[in-house]
């Protein structure tokens, strides 16, 4: 309860900092908004992981939660200065590496996986991060998303294995109703910022990565199979298209439903979360092998992603 309302009490106070420093998103061609909106309103996440591990963990600086934090911390730093002012690749991606190795070591991957799974796994976090950032284009999409994604760990955790301290998985949950109460509206007061997709995505795979390793089965990672189909789909359709991965755009298929359709943000980022929701539900009501799931979960929404491109985007195709 208390971290609720001390979360509560520090949005307001980013809004008044981030209106003096003008860390504003301002709308252009490729944006899915049409207003002036403040920008970073996810740096709740890391505020939300610092409290954690306050209130919970300190003053024990024992692993994993000590490494979480930090790792929390560093990426939620510098993302939200690429917020402000664009950085280096190389630092960028510094950071990320550091991170993610401290995720790794909080997980203790380097005493349970091979070398090659060690590589991967580096390979597949980042990837995700990046996908999590990119996915946040509309109001509502990441804090839906991610409540999703928590809220089947959390029942994982409490009605099936438990996997890690209870407490991690619900002040996310917290945080995420949060930022919600900002950003799940018409004309949200703030956007979440590569600080806010970059953190809770962070947060979001160490949850999956205890998970993973403490049952054995890597099926797990389809809890994210909603976005890593759009940004992977995305991807090649902007490779056919030979246009640059790096740059913005607005092909996306949640991009296209909310700006080409019209579906108002909310009703897209609600089909996201809920088609989610009901793909994890799945995942954990059955007992497939990671294979015989991935068919069953990616196949379907490959299909489906390819079937309404194709309807509402002919001349691109």
């Amino acid at each position: 309860m208390l971290i609720t309302i001390i979360l509560f009490a520090l949005m307001p106070l980013y809004f008044k900092l981030a209106d003096r420093y003008n860390i504003i998103d301002k709308p252009n061609q490729r944006s899915s908004h049409t207003q002036n909106t403040i920008r970073g309103g996810g740096v709740i996440f890391p505020f939300a992981m610092i409290l954690y591990f306050l209130f919970f963990q300190f003053p024990v600086f024992k692993p994993p939660y000590n490494l979480l934090t930090a790792g929390m911390v560093a990426v939620s730093v510098v993302s939200f200065w690429d917020d402000i002012k664009s950085l280096p690749n190389l630092l960028r991606v510094s950071i990320h590496l550091l991170s993610v190795t401290a995720l790794l070591l909080a997980v203790q991957a380097f005493t349970l996986l091979p070398v090659w799974l060690i590589v991967l796994s580096y390979i597949l976090i980042i990837g995700t991060l990046n996908a999590y950032n990119f996915m946040d284009g509309i109001n509502g999409i990441t804090g839906v998303y991610s409540l999703a994604i928590l809220l089947s760990c959390w029942y994982f955790n409490a009605n099936v294995q438990p996997f890690t301290d209870e407490r991690y998985i619900l002040t996310a949950v917290l945080a995420c109703l949060v930022f919600l109460f900002f950003n799940f509206r018409k004309k949200a007061r703030c956007f979440a910022g590569d600080v806010g997709s970059v953190s809770i995505g962070f947060w979001i795979i160490s949850l999956l990565m205890f998970l993973i390793l403490q049952t054995g089965n890597a099926k797990y990672l389809f809890f994210l199979s909603v976005y890593g189909v759009d940004a992977v789909l995305t991807i090649v359709h902007r490779l056919w298209l030979r246009q640059n991965i790096f740059e913005a755009h607005r092909l996306h298929l949640y991009q296209i439903l909310s700006n080409e359709q019209k579906v108002p943000h909310l009703v897209t980022a609600s089909i996201y979360g809920i088609l989610q929701l009901a793909i994890n539900c799945f995942i954990i009501g059955t007992s497939f092998d990671f294979w015989v799931t991935g068919l069953l979960v990616c196949v379907p929404l490959g299909l489906l992603y390819l079937i309404l491109k194709r309807r509402w985007m002919k001349p691109a195709l």
